[in-house]
């Protein structure tokens, strides 16, 4: 009795050595993430402007404020964090699927492994149509409410700080990435046998209620974004139920024992 627990906690301690390793590998990576990033902060955050910028043009004189001492610092320190952990998340991915892939069946590797593909495709997507879409028409909505002075009015300008505009960025950013990642899920979710194609059907009407209230919390309070974050997730979640479809009937034809029982 005493040599079986010994021989079941090898295993068990060789799968924590091998994950202790991995997790290792990803925060070396994520700490040289971290480094480059805060070196070349400045150049992050004027790439991040750069939609703000179009709208005032190169030439308007704009600037953006702090005013707090260490509002600057904490702000490219928090600049530098998201960097590293967005470049890091393919890796983290890697990883997590390397660590439970000699744990599978080939066709559950085969099944799943097009999943570890697609979500930091989904998420990239996602955030460029926040940052080259929305962001700009978002912003030109805002700036909208500038007003000129005159004689018996002062003038409205914006004088953004940096440290709420890099949270805006990123909140948008990570709220369509995120929200992108609805086929994997779904998918994942059917796959446990949690949902079906007839479950999502039938509370479609439901979903889009949910998807279009969810938009409106993780987007400022404007239509714009609300809109442009709702309509492709809608999407997407119709594309999830045409691709739960499809996986199921690959699983039926490679199995035809399943279809007979």
């Amino acid at each position: 009795m005493e040599d079986e627990l010994n021989l079941s906690r090898a295993p068990l301690l060789k799968h924590l050595l091998e994950l202790r390793s991995r997790l290792l590998y990803c925060l070396s990576f994520f700490a040289i993430m971290f480094g480059l990033s805060y070196l070349f902060a400045t150049d992050i955050y004027h790439f991040l402007q750069q939609p703000l910028l179009q709208i005032f043009g190169p030439d308007s004189g704009r600037r953006m404020i702090y005013t707090g001492l260490h509002e600057a610092f904490f702000t490219y320190l928090k600049l530098a964090f998201f960097s590293a952990l967005f470049f890091t998340l393919p890796l983290i991915l890697i990883q997590v699927w390397r660590f439970i892939a000699p744990g599978l069946y080939k066709h559950e590797q085969r099944r799943l492994s097009p999943l570890f593909v697609l979500t930091p495709i989904l998420f990239v997507t996602g955030s460029a149509l926040a940052f080259y879409v929305v962001m700009p028409l978002a912003w030109e909505f805002f700036i909208s409410f500038e007003a000129p002075g005159g004689q018996d009015a002062i003038s409205v300008e914006l004088e953004a700080k940096v440290s709420e505009y890099l949270g805006l960025v990123i909140k948008l950013i990570i709220a369509f990435g995120l929200s992108f990642e609805l086929p994997i899920l779904l998918l994942v979710l059917a796959k446990a046998g949690l949902v079906t194609v007839e479950s999502l059907r039938e509370y479609r009407r439901h979903a889009i209620v949910a998807i279009f209230l969810v938009a409106a919390v993780m987007t400022p309070p404007d239509l714009i974004s609300q809109i442009a974050l709702g309509l492709p997730v809608v999407a997407l979640y119709e594309l999830s139920i045409l691709l739960i479809l499809w996986t199921q009937h690959n699983a039926t034809t490679r199995d035809p024992a399943s279809t007979n029982n």
